[in-house]
């Protein structure tokens, strides 16, 4: 219980989740100093009361106004001190300062403020004209706030009536509600800074009246006394009774902290600054805090506190930078782009090695030594850089290994830095009791296709055109079963005397593993051999020799004329 009232609840969160939070509402004027452009008793000088009578006859009191004196002086601390009705202390100017001569009342605030009211409480009559300025540059340049004037018109130029829209809701106006009233007694004169604003009621959406609002200091300048033409009679005290004086100079509003504070603190260069939070930074919580760039600095509003987020950089920077670019593209969620990343990682988190380095699947990405260097060899590898997922290096020709650090099987090492590894000669291979094997015997057959001649058609027994149905392996051959569609020789054989019709084709075992013919079932085949005379095989029998080739229509001219080639007894020629 005792732990709760120490460290009360932070207001900027609810739960550990953010949400917004804002300074209390103050008297932002309250013990400030105030500078004022005259202040009279320096030198001492008369001033005069003026009341009235039972019967409205104005009576006037005269006292004299002393700087040095306890009980005589009016300076300008009275205006932002404890304002005591029953006993007020009043600032008072000198005498008679008028029109064109202006008397001026600026206030700094130290900070920025959102302003919701401006309050003059009068000691004297109040003026026929003044001005209300903002500065949001400590003072450098000015903005009308709000004008008062018995005639706008004349005085500053503006409508007294003027209307504001979504379109002028930073202009000023002018008001003549403040003069012409009883201009003897004193009373207080209130600006709102967001009355007759449309977007009052939407105060969180509108940039516009946010910075309307916003002021660093506040400037007040009369312009024009009230005299009601008193100056110009005879009479004594006339002039001495006019004058501007105030008991009380209050502006309310809050800190400005754009919903990221709960309080304003001093600073150490002795202006205040707001108590940031939700990873934010600056006198007004205006920017994000250095390394929170994920997302773009955005005021807090009641829905979304809008805190700063951290970039990711897997531990391995301590800056980065925000890309709107990037932002859109990943659907208004991630827009960090971390900058200067440590321990041998690149890219827009620091999410995989840089070049010349690879990841150690072993560690975390987040580890100091999730990326390994390469280490190629110098010799066997075609350059420093590997594959940044595996680490394998690029290896020359007969290098294999990770790193490129030996010789593949099949090679040996040479002498020479370009080809560290070269072949392994076939004749240091070869011995006097070696044997044959199935490589060997395929590399003697011709795997592509030959080209068929007249020549070739000449020297063959049978030419037919057969398309493959189905396959059976009996022993050492592979029995295929055929239908005869065309046959383009006229030979002694019964089988090619068949002419048409289902078949038989032999084809060795060995032959067909080392695709020597390639056949393959329902395709259509220009089969071309020799029969075998001693072979009881029913069917015809094929070898290395035989040409099998995949049929084409465009060959049936070309074999036409080969048959009549021969019949006029042309290829015994």
């Amino acid at each position: 219980m005792f732990s709760a009232q120490q460290h009360p609840p932070d207001p900027c969160y609810e739960d550990s989740n953010p949400k917004r939070c804002i300074p209390d509402f103050v008297n932002a004027a309250f013990g400030m100093e105030v500078v004022a452009s005259s202040t009279c008793g320096s030198p001492p000088s008369r001033y005069c009361k003026s009341t009235t009578d039972k019967e409205g006859k104005i009576i006037r009191n005269c006292f004299i106004c002393d700087a040095n004196h306890p009980k005589r002086k009016h300076p300008s601390k009275y205006l932002t001190d404890l304002n005591n009705p029953n006993n007020l202390t009043c600032w008072m100017s000198e005498p008679f300062v008028q029109y064109p001569n202006n008397v001026t009342l600026t206030l700094s605030l130290g900070k920025k403020y959102e302003l919701t009211y401006i309050s003059l409480q009068f000691c004297s009559a109040r003026p026929d004209s003044m001005t209300i300025y903002k500065s949001v540059d400590y003072g450098k340049t000015w903005i009308p706030f709000q004008y008062y004037s018995s005639n706008c018109k004349e005085m500053y130029n503006k409508a007294p009536s003027a209307i504001v829209t979504k379109a002028n809701e930073q202009e000023a106006l002018c008001t003549e509600a403040y003069s012409n009233i009883d201009p003897l007694s004193g009373a207080r004169v209130a600006f709102s800074t967001l009355e007759g604003r449309p977007s009052a009621y939407a105060f969180d959406h509108s940039p516009v009246l946010q910075d309307w609002v916003t002021a660093t200091d506040i400037k007040v300048v009369f312009n024009k006394l009230n005299t009601y033409g008193d100056e110009e009679k005879d009479e004594e005290g006339a002039r001495e009774s006019y004058y501007y004086s105030l008991s009380d100079f209050a502006v309310g509003g809050r800190c400005k902290c754009n919903g990221h504070a709960s309080q304003c603190i001093p600073l150490k260069n002795g202006r205040l600054g707001c108590d940031c939070k939700h990873n934010t930074a600056g006198d007004d919580c205006e920017r994000c805090k250095p390394f929170h760039y994920d997302r773009p600095w955005s005021r807090a509003s009641a829905r979304e506190a809008n805190e700063c987020v951290a970039c990711n950089c897997n531990l391995h920077a301590r800056q980065c930078r925000f890309n709107m670019e990037l932002y859109t593209l990943s659907g208004y969620k991630s827009g960090g782009v971390c900058l200067k990343c440590r321990h041998n990682t690149a890219g827009r988190n620091c999410n995989y090695c840089k070049e010349g380095y690879y990841r150690d699947r072993s560690k975390p990405i987040t580890h100091r030594k999730a990326c390994k260097a390469c280490d190629c060899h110098p010799v066997g590898a075609l350059g420093k850089t590997c594959n940044q997922t595996t680490g394998q290096c690029p290896c020359k020709d007969g290098v294999t290994g990770l790193t490129c650090n030996r010789c593949a099987k099949g090679y040996q090492q040479s002498k020479s830095p370009i080809a560290p590894c070269i072949k392994i000669p076939v004749t240091d291979m070869r011995g006097p009791n070696r044997q044959p094997t199935q490589e060997d015997s395929c590399k003697k057959c011709k795997k592509r296709s030959r080209r068929l001649s007249i020549k070739k058609f000449c020297r063959r027994d049978f030419a037919i055109h057969a398309q493959v149905v189905s396959r059976e392996k009996v022993d050492d051959w592979v029995k295929f079963t055929i239908n005869v569609l065309n046959s383009y020789k006229r030979g002694t054989s019964p089988i090619d005397r068949a002419r048409r019709g289902g078949t038989y084709l032999w084809v060795p075992k060995k032959d067909l593993q080392c695709k020597c013919p390639k056949i393959r079932l329902s395709r259509r085949y220009l089969i071309v051999g020799k029969h075998k005379r001693n072979d009881s095989r029913s069917g015809f029998v094929i070898d290395r020799k035989s040409v099998v080739i995949r049929w084409k229509d465009k060959w049936q001219r070309r074999l036409r004329r080969f048959v009549k080639h021969e019949r006029r007894g042309k290829c015994h020629n």
